[in-house]
């Protein structure tokens, strides 16, 4: 074939077809759909470089494993082949869903089995297999397993509390999409998760089969999009967006790529740390068709920085997606110098910008998790300066109310000196004087 006529056809523009009839009146729960086989898209060009990594990625599947879930896959699911284990639609149909599946795992406190048997949980139980190998077996206290195994704690209103403390029902113009900024949108595609955290901030809709990804949900948020020209930015989160099929959601990101002053598109998703499997290569072929795309991960632990999630994220970044953190700042998880610091290591290793450190939520239940605002002041204080700049993230807290991130940072600034100087203070906690500029100088 002529060289040029191959470039062509590697280089021409694919365009996904739209939802089936069925599609469009669907709304039944993404989690009963997780089965159906994902369509096979066709491939864009890629560099041999590229391609070649995700190729090898792709083989080194069965190969790279960590060993703690290698040793539970073993002990519990022994006759559960390796492409199985492998793949994401049989991680998500055998989640761990109720305290008998729970009781085959782990050693269960008296604050866990009081949980499991209230009936009045706000959020659902919800683990993957893989996922589940990363928790202490005995230990209630260990961070990873308080973060996913619900606690008597959690059905206790302290002051302050609320089902929805960030006010987002009421900034949402359409069912499943909050404007909170002037030029970005929060649009939920879908309430599903693969494992739910006990802390979620959506916990009074998570996993309650409210937000279905249903076109007719979806076109009415496009509309409001397109009629709104100041939106340039769009996150879709949830739940978790990479729990829908690789065909739902190349349609949703056509459409919105259709917006014309849509210029950003970014996924919040837990994925990488949770089901690591569903990054798989075509998922990623399909998202290289619609760059800029940004993607917002969520990591709690050091813990969860396995091989398998180095794996999920050397796909991603290889693909020219650009990755950054956010983590939430949990009691007896991670807040402690040692432990963050060791998780932005980690996280910078797997080629994942630690962006964001969220103070927890007040939602209902979350005292157990929530630290005081010092806390997160005492850990930034402790990085800066002892570990480079990348790897310290912007602690924020996410106003009550709808007010939205707010910034905070331990103060260096000491003051000033009688010739106006300012006294600033460095990571050692030695001042340092700085010659301030003035507003009107003199010559």
């Amino acid at each position: 074939m002529h060289l040029k006529a191959y470039n062509n056809r590697l280089c021409r523009k694919v365009v996904p077809a739209a939802p089936t009839e069925d599609e469009e009146g669907d709304d039944k729960p993404p989690d009963q759909r997780l089965l159906q086989t994902a369509p096979s898209y066709p491939q864009p060009f890629f560099t041999p470089s590229v391609k070649s990594r995700i190729i090898y990625f792709s083989q080194q599947r069965t190969r790279q494993t960590n060993p703690v879930s290698r040793a539970f896959r073993k002990k519990f699911y022994p006759q559960v082949p390796t492409k199985l284990w492998n793949s994401w639609q049989w991680q998500v149909n055998n989640r761990i869903r109720t305290a008998g599946q729970l009781k085959r795992f782990l050693a269960l406190s008296p604050d866990e089995s009081a949980a499991l048997e209230n009936p009045g949980a706000k959020l659902p139980l919800g683990v993957t297999p893989y996922y589940m190998s990363l928790v202490d077996r005995n230990d209630a206290q260990s961070p990873i397993r308080r973060t996913v195994i619900p606690t008597i704690c959690e059905t206790l209103r302290s002051p302050g509390e609320e089902d929805d403390p960030l006010g987002e029902d009421s900034q949402s113009p359409v069912p499943g999409l909050v404007h909170r900024y002037p030029d970005r949108v929060l649009l939920l595609a879908t309430d599903f998760c693969s494992t739910f955290c006990r802390y979620c901030t959506r916990s009074r809709v998570v996993g309650h089969n409210s937000i279905y990804p249903s076109r007719s949900r979806l076109e009415a948020a496009f509309d409001y999009i397109e009629a709104t020209p100041s939106v340039r930015d769009v996150l879709l989160s949830g739940g978790d967006p990479l729990m829908l099929g690789d065909e739902k959601l190349n349609w949703i990101l056509t459409r919105l790529r259709s917006i014309k002053h849509v210029e950003i598109i970014r996924i919040g998703t837990k994925v990488p740390a949770v089901l690591p499997q569903r990054i798989t290569p075509q998922l990623v072929k399909m998202l290289r068709n619609h760059h800029p795309l940004w993607m917002s991960l969520h990591f709690i632990h050091p813990d969860e920085c396995t091989p398998e999630t180095h794996r999920a994220c050397t796909m991603l970044a290889d693909a020219g997606i650009p990755l950054g953190s956010q983590t939430v700042l949990l009691k007896g998880v991670n807040d402690s110098v040692e432990t963050m610091t060791s998780l932005m290591h980690g996280l910078m290793k797997m080629r994942v910008r630690p962006y964001y450190l969220y103070q927890c939520d007040p939602i209902t239940g979350s005292a157990s998790f929530r630290t005081p605002v010092q806390k997160g002041l005492e850990i930034l204080a402790g990085m800066r300066g002892f570990t480079s700049g990348y790897a310290v993230p912007t602690y924020v807290v996410d106003a009550p109310g709808g007010g939205g991130k707010i910034p905070l940072m331990p103060d260096y600034m000491a003051g000033r000196d009688e010739a106006g100087e300012l006294i600033l203070r460095n990571y050692k906690g030695d001042l340092h004087r700085y010659p301030d500029c003035q507003e009107n100088p003199v010559f």
